[in-house]
């Protein structure tokens, strides 16, 4: 059973002479590759002193293992955390000694690191070195830092120049159609030209210049259409592909001719209101650098606008022509260096540069978002921050339309279209309660109209505030750039306050109706509820907008509410929320997911204060660890921190600079070391996980409780009755959930495994006894370190021939796996007298199995049995246990619940072969008079006692045929089995494997994490 042990190699034991060579390495890699001035050097050493103990010991999980490539990542990790700190403690300082300033770009290509490789160790960097960095750096270094930013800048970027590439080849060629090839970019451009090149320069002056701080990829969308339009005007009409005339792709035509603004925003699913702001901004922009002077293009005679209507359209004239066109890129090139110098960011022009080896492969956020295009899912883009992708959520495109000469769904055109839903849906609505809603708020025990108001107004503003707060401002903005960033808050304060006021009706009228009663003063004035609501809205504008600055748990930070709290209104905002797009439902389930696998359980987590309640004797333990969350700051702190001229509130500070578990985003971090009332879960408060694996019970039929229930204090009796306080209620549907997404991810192991049923039903019960028995184990963890863990224990009981190394390397392929869950587990070494270890930290999964796991669950191993007897009537749930009895209230042990089918499932073992059940609402179209006939069903031959290449075989006979038939399928005697479009759309996604293709048939060699 502890037969596992960590040996860490002789390369990785730290001594003075194998220390001493990796300082003269980086020394040289300083100096000599990368020419960096003296007091950078100096800076750098330091950090590297400093932290090179841990790159010692840490070697073989960096990267690929090896330690060359660790040390080279290493080195980068240094120097590009230096340049970005120091720079902004020092700006004045160093105004003059950044002439060369030292891009990311130029640091990874001298380490031989691409920039997807770069973003997807960077997280051990930070988590490891955390302490060494707020020590050199002050408790704000990680926000300083903006690691998690620059990762979703480089993410939209990717996103964005293969959306303008696609598009700007639909319109243009790279020769003219005399055959005359355009000037193309020398080098391994190959025949990308440079009308390509200058109008991805002048997105980049667009972004550097109008958009500032709040650089969103809908606002980049509307950028680059601009510049689209701009092409358009000027490029040449020899190299353009289409004709107006006869294009179906631009169908908005006037009696003045073609209406270029309206149809490109019929094809981007843009704003014409917002393309004419941002074809504004993008024209003073030109005016302003390339000192050239704009003409209304009506006044303009040139072949270039034959066709179209000038009306509001600006001209500039001989923009394009071969002797300026280079001389502009030049001094775009010029621009952008210049906003960059001092920075060190990528260097965004190689999008255009076809640096394939420096942008790298694969995938980044957990596997969920594809650079390399091959395979990429609309959900990976569902968030910015997003880190995993929904196990319970399926990957699933919107259908393609090309009646109206749109493009194929891409992440930007999906992101687009959600965009359209809060431009058409929530924005024309009133900003202020409707009536129905004003009436539910004056029928409380008092008018709380007022109330719901002003705390609606400040808490929004401290989510979106303008730049009167002192945020930087990048040298050599425009001067509309702070109006830009002030219009840009106003507009989605506006959107999250018309969506809130929306769900808050609904939420009333569906509570009224379940309580017989239209006074709901217990929900109506309950504060923590009222944030969680402006909380989610605020989220699912930025959802919208896929905002780099202000990535989730951003709005968990400003509106001083923690992950536990907003996990009670999620399902219900979804519920009363009918119109809301599919993917904002998948951004809401995946954040929930979140919640549920670390970030409700880590340290300041308001889930304690309800658990001290429900499960007293771990008062004990949560108090020792001072894990509580203390109350939220009043209105009053939020607006006064809002309006300046005091210290910012303790909870809008970012959190705990120590590194996190996981090294993951986290939740906010408010300790308190006593007991404080907060708020706990309804019964039965179900969640879209908790629905989606209980679709198949039917429940949507009853009414729920009321959701006052779900706000109540935690010692007050449920109104449900049963005798339970709220909090012990509460718990038992928050375990419930943790239990249904474990027994997804142990399904999906076992499934990667090819496990027995048996270890599924006893890797399940363990998980269940170890939440209900030894529930400390969860305490600033992933679950899924919990159930790793559960997977190795299990097969030393049952004497299976299973490494941790191949558990960890199937778990590798997992669509939610991030590296940090099996290389950083948090230890408390005072609940463990090994080693004469004190302290608290973060070690290896393996330590953490051997040092903490295996001395607490042996017992419950033990009664797993090596013949499974015992393991039979443990999940049994009518049995009560005798050994080691269960916490009052806590979920009984049961058996691996019933999961829905996966939608696509796999039905092959050894082959990427998939099937999906029909969606019921494709139903009618795809059974109408007309086509009904080409359709067959699964179960359903075309003949009898055929094959299924002869079926496949006759249908496309059928298809391809000149006769006509129009004999109906009979759809009402086969047994189908259709699922519900509710079923499908929320039931399991299937299994990635980009993240994982570096790793293919990498050899077993010792038992030890997986790098």
């Amino acid at each position: 059973m502890e037969d596992v042990k960590y040996s860490i190699s002789a390369i990785n034991s730290p001594s003075d002479a194998l220390g001493r060579a990796v300082e003269t390495r980086f020394t040289e890699f300083c100096k000599n590759a990368l020419s960096v001035d003296e007091e950078t050097f100096t800076q750098a050493m330091k950090l590297f002193k400093d932290s090179k103990h841990l790159l010692l010991t840490n070697m073989s999980g960096v990267g690929s293992g090896t330690p060359e490539e660790a040390e080279r990542f290493w080195f980068a990790f240094v120097l590009y955390s230096i340049k970005r700190l120091s720079e902004r403690n020092e700006d004045e300082v160093k105004q003059g000694t950044y002439e060369k300033g030292l891009t990311l770009c130029q640091i990874l290509r001298v380490a031989k690191i691409n920039i997807v490789d770069f973003f997807k160790e960077l997280p051990q960097f930070v988590m490891k070195a955390g302490l060494v960095l707020s020590n050199l750096y002050g408790a704000d270094w990680e926000k300083r830092l903006e690691a998690k930013e620059l990762q979703a800048n480089f993410v939209h970027l990717s996103l964005l120049s293969k959306y303008y590439r696609r598009a700007y080849n639909e319109f243009f060629l790279t020769r003219d159609a005399n055959g005359d090839s355009q000037s193309a970019v020398a080098g391994s451009m190959g025949s990308l030209s440079d009308y390509h090149r200058f109008g991805w320069l002048l997105f980049l002056a667009l972004r550097n210049h109008a958009f500032s701080r709040f650089k969103d990829l809908v606002t980049c969308t509307n950028g680059l259409v601009s510049v689209l339009a701009i092409l358009i005007i000027h490029v040449p009409t020899s190299f353009r592909k289409i004709t107006f005339q006869d294009s179906p792709r631009f169908v908005k035509k006037s009696e003045k001719g073609l209406d270029l603004l309206a149809s490109l925003c019929n094809i981007y699913e843009t704003s014409e209101d917002e393309l004419r702001r941002t074809l504004e901004k993008a024209n003073n922009v030109m005016a302003d650098i390339l000192k050239r002077k704009p003409c209304p293009a009506s006044e303009c005679k040139t072949g270039n606008l034959d066709g179209i209507d000038t009306d509001g359209l600006v001209y500039f004239k001989d923009l394009m022509e071969d002797s300026s066109l280079s001389s502009s890129i030049s001094i775009l090139e010029k621009d952008y260096d210049d906003a960059i110098r001092d920075k060190v960011d990528l260097d965004e022009r190689l999008f255009v540069n076809d640096e394939e080896s420096l942008l790298g492969s694969g995938s980044l956020s957990g596997g969920s978002v594809n650079i390399s295009g091959a395979k990429r899912k609309i959900d990976s883009m569902s968030s910015p921050a997003k880190t995993i992708t929904s196990p319970l959520s399926p990957h699933r495109f919107p259908s393609p339309s090309h009646a109206n000469g749109k493009m194929a769904p891409t992440p930007v055109s999906t992101a687009m279209t959600t965009a359209k839903w809060l431009r058409t849906v929530i924005s024309p609505l009133p900003s202020k309660p409707s009536p129905e809603l004003e009436r539910f708020l004056s029928l409380c025990d008092r008018d709380v109209n007022n109330d719901v108001t002003r705390r609606a107004h400040i808490i929004l503003e401290a989510i979106f505030p303008g730049s009167s707060l002192g945020e930087r401002c990048a040298t050599g903005i425009l001067k509309n750039a702070s109006l830009m960033d002030n219009i840009w808050a106003e507009q989605r304060r506006l959107e999250a306050l018309k969506l809130y006021y929306r769900v808050l009706e609904a939420m009333c009228v569906a509570e009224s109706q379940v309580l017989h009663a239209s006074n709901l003063t217990s929900l109506l004035t309950n504060e923590r509820f009222h944030r969680c609501m402006l909380a989610c809205s605020a989220e699912l504008v930025l959802a919208t907008h896929k905002t780099v600055t202000m990535l989730f748990p951003a709005v968990l930070e400003r509106t001083g509410i923690t992950a536990f709290d907003l996990s009670k209104v999620i399902e219900s905002f979804i519920r009363h929320e009918d119109s809301l797009p599919r993917e904002l439902r998948r951004h809401l389930n995946s954040l929930e997911e979140r919640l549920l696998e670390s970030m409700v359980w880590e340290k300041g987590s308001s889930m304690y204060n309800s658990l001290i309640v429900a499960r007293p004797a771990l008062s004990s333990e949560i108090n020792r660890l001072g894990l509580l969350a203390e109350p939220m700051p009043s209105l009053d702190a939020i607006a006064a921190h809002i309006n300046g001229g005091l210290p910012p509130v303790p909870s809008l500070q970012k959190h705990e600079t120590s590194p996190g578990q996981n090294g993951d985003v986290r939740s906010p971090k408010r300790v308190c070391t006593d007991y404080r009332s907060v708020l706990v879960e309804r019964n039965s408060f179900a969640s879209p996980v908790k629905d989606r694996l209980l679709a198949f019970n039917n429940h949507k039929g009853r009414l729920p409780p009321p959701l006052q229930s779900a706000f109540a204090s935690p010692t007050r009796p449920n109104p449900g009755g049963g005798g339970e306080t709220c909090a012990e209620t509460g718990i038992n549907i928050f375990f419930s959930k943790i239990l249904k997404l474990a027994a997804v991810r142990i399904n999906g192991m076992v499934e990667r495994l090819q496990l027995s049923q048996q270890i599924r039903e006893s890797v399940y019960c363990l998980v269940q006894q170890i939440l209900s028995q030894r529930t400390s184990l969860f305490f600033n963890r992933h679950i899924d370190q919990i159930i790793l863990c559960c997977f190795y224990g299990v097969a030393k009981i049952s004497q299976l021939n299973l490494t941790f190394r191949e558990i960890i390397y199937n778990y590798r392929k997992q669509p939610q796996c991030k590296p940090q869950v099996f290389r950083s587990v948090f230890v408390d070494w005072s609940t463990a007298s090994r080693n004469g270890r004190t302290g608290q930290e973060h070690v290896d999964i393996i330590t953490f199995y051997n040092e903490i796991f295996i001395p607490s669950v042996k017992p419950l191993l033990v009664e797993l049995g090596p013949d499974g007897a015992t393991l039979k009537s443990n999940c049994a749930p009518e049995v009560n246990r005798n050994n080691d009895v269960q916490c009052p209230g806590s979920p009984k042990i049961s058996p691996f619940p019933t999961l829905p089918d996966m939608s696509p499932k796999k039905v092959s073992a050894s082959h990427n072969v998939y099937v999906s059940p029909l969606r019921s609402s494709k139903m009618d179209a795809l059974i109408s008079h007309s086509s009904k006939s080409y359709y067959a069903c699964v179960g359903e031959s075309t003949h009898a006692y055929q094959s299924p290449s002869k079926d496949l075989t006759a249908i496309n006979n059928r298809l391809n045929g000149t006769r006509k038939l129009r004999g109906a399928l009979n759809f009402d005697d086969a047994d189908v089995g259709l699922v519900s479009d509710s079923l499908v759309a929320n039931s399991l996604c299937l299994q990635q494997n980009g993240s994982c293709a570096s790793l293919s048939g990498a050899p077993l060699k010792s038992e030890q994490p997986d790098s």
